[in-house]
């Protein structure tokens, strides 16, 4: 009697390990670029936040561009994918929570692509902020971007938390371009 019930969640369950994720993979130290085209080239998925930066060598400077997050790359797949990245060369491990690879909702990385993309001035850091108020910004290129106020002099920081990896991006946001979130469950 209940077996199609059964037959029906177990099917609901298998495709939910179908459905590609998210997920953050430690590479070896400045292999980023290189993991990320190795992924590309299998048509794996794949993003890596970079920043454009001023280096100075000896006898000139240049703008270059590194990865905002020294050792992740972020690959979109499902369970068939798996082992097959770290196969690649450079790539370490997933990264994990628990014992299992931790996956990375998909509206964070639309977040940290809308971040990375605004030319705003961004900070990441690694401590865990519990305090402060949930925002949302009301205009200009971050738009729409919910966060975490920390206030800082007279503009104001928004702290964008990545789960999975333990990383938190700050944007700096002027204080006319916030507003107060009334449900911060939503964020």
């Amino acid at each position: 009697m209940g077996s199609k019930r059964e037959a029906y969640s177990a099917v609901k369950v298998k495709e939910k390990e179908i459905e590609p994720k998210w997920y953050a993979v430690y590479t070896r130290p400045r292999f980023e670029k290189q993991v990320m085209k190795s992924l590309l080239d299998q048509s794996i998925e794949c993003y890596l936040p970079l920043i454009k930066t001023m280096r100075q060598w000896s006898d000139r400077k240049k703008m270059v561009e590194v990865p905002r997050f020294r050792s992740y790359v972020f690959v979109y797949i499902d369970r068939k994918f798996y082992d097959q990245v770290l196969q690649i060369h450079g790539a370490v491990k997933y990264i994990t929570f628990e014992g299992r690879a931790a996956t990375i909702p998909s509206d964070q990385i639309d977040k940290l692509k809308i971040i990375v993309d605004s030319n705003e001035k961004v900070e990441t850091t690694w401590e865990t902020r519990r305090k402060g108020d949930s925002v949302v910004v009301t205009a200009g290129s971050l738009k729409g971007l919910k966060g975490e106020l920390i206030s800082q002099g007279d503009r104001k920081k928004v702290l964008v938390r990545i789960q999975g990896i333990d990383q938190n991006l700050t944007v700096e946001v002027h204080s006319s371009l916030i507003e107060l979130v009334r449900n911060p469950k939503a964020i």
